[in-house]
């Protein structure tokens, strides 16, 4: 049995999984508050108890965590937790458990992703030999790299949502002033998240929106969905800001890896804003790339639509270290 959990500063979605062939098999899977429990351990207490399992019976175990992870420990960015790994092994019982950067643990879930998983943006030619890459706007903005070594891919952590924001046009540089001015210095982050998304909307909107409220807890939804239900007009420019933008970056992210195996965009927010994603200014972006164009458009473009790819990266990373372990 191998515990996976995909640990944000909201909820905390746990699972139980049975090792198989090509991924893990789902055997239970719960979601409890983040903020309900004092520390990962003991929410791990009651989510075995819940499911009627023993630590005994855990063999293998790996989370994800929205946040940067140093030398086997981790602070959540949203939340009063700090992981230790070698605490959280030893509630368990086990020797050791891998402690991953959440989008690490989703890059794991990339190569045992099924096509009925997948919402292709771009069919493209994947190279079997290529590198891959994740782009995932959300809360914030994660992005990681999967190295192919010898036809296995391999992921590798990155902060790629921190870089500069780099404007491509006039209306851009106007987004990239108006950031500077409000946050002293403008990241990818800041345009393509949920918060990057009322970022735009307050750039766009030069006076109130009858539509949304910038201040509620739901304007990136509400900004969408008012985008794409045609109730806004200034809404649908901001949403199309966001998404060109986004497949500006995410073509970046191709020629910064040469990832001609492929480009997933992950996250919260893309599955959600498919017809945005599919009205031509992302690709347009995505392969303005003068003069690589007919390199990033023969490269594969794909929406993740699985519920769950967090979790079942994390499980496929204990799934991994249990195969790696010395016998």
């Amino acid at each position: 049995m191998l515990l996976a959990g995909d640990i944000g500063g909201t909820n905390t979605r746990l699972g139980l999984f049975e090792a198989a062939s090509p991924r893990p098999t789902p055997v239970e899977v719960r979601t409890y508050p983040t903020g309900d429990f004092p520390t990962l351990e003991s929410m791990l207490a009651t989510f075995l108890a819940d499911a009627g399992e023993s630590p005994a019976s855990i063999q293998g175990a790996a989370f994800g965590v929205a946040g940067p992870v140093v030398q086997g420990r981790a602070a959540l960015t949203n939340a009063a937790w700090e992981i230790d790994a070698r605490a959280v092994a030893g509630s368990l019982g086990l020797a050791s458990i891998r402690l991953l950067n959440d989008l690490l643990a989703m890059a794991h879930a990339i190569p045992v992703l099924a096509a009925a998983e997948l919402r292709t943006l771009q069919a493209g030619t994947a190279n079997a030999d290529g590198n891959v890459s994740l782009i995932a706007p959300g809360t914030g903005l994660g992005e990681a790299l999967l190295f192919n070594s010898g036809g296995a891919l391999v992921p590798s952590p990155s902060e790629g949502g921190h870089a500069d924001f780099a404007a491509r046009t006039a209306r851009e540089a106007g987004l990239l002033a108006f950031l500077t001015q409000r946050f002293g210095r403008a990241s990818y982050e800041h345009v393509i998240s949920g918060p990057g998304l009322v970022n735009i909307h307050r750039f766009v909107h030069r006076s109130p929106c009858a539509s949304v409220d910038p201040d509620a807890p739901d304007a990136a939804a509400r900004i969408s969905h008012a985008a794409l239900d045609h109730g806004c007009q200034a809404c649908a420019e901001a949403l199309d800001l966001f998404v060109a933008v986004l497949g500006a970056e995410a073509g970046n992210s191709a020629l910064r890896g040469m990832t001609t195996g492929g480009v997933f965009l992950g996250g919260g927010i893309p599955p959600k804003i498919i017809p945005a994603l599919e009205g031509g200014s992302f690709l347009g972006a995505f392969r303005a790339k003068a003069p690589m164009e007919d390199l990033v458009s023969a490269i594969p473009v794909h929406v993740i639509i699985h519920p769950d790819p967090g979790l079942l990266g994390a499980a496929m990373a204990a799934m991994i270290a249990q195969l790696r372990a010395p016998r």
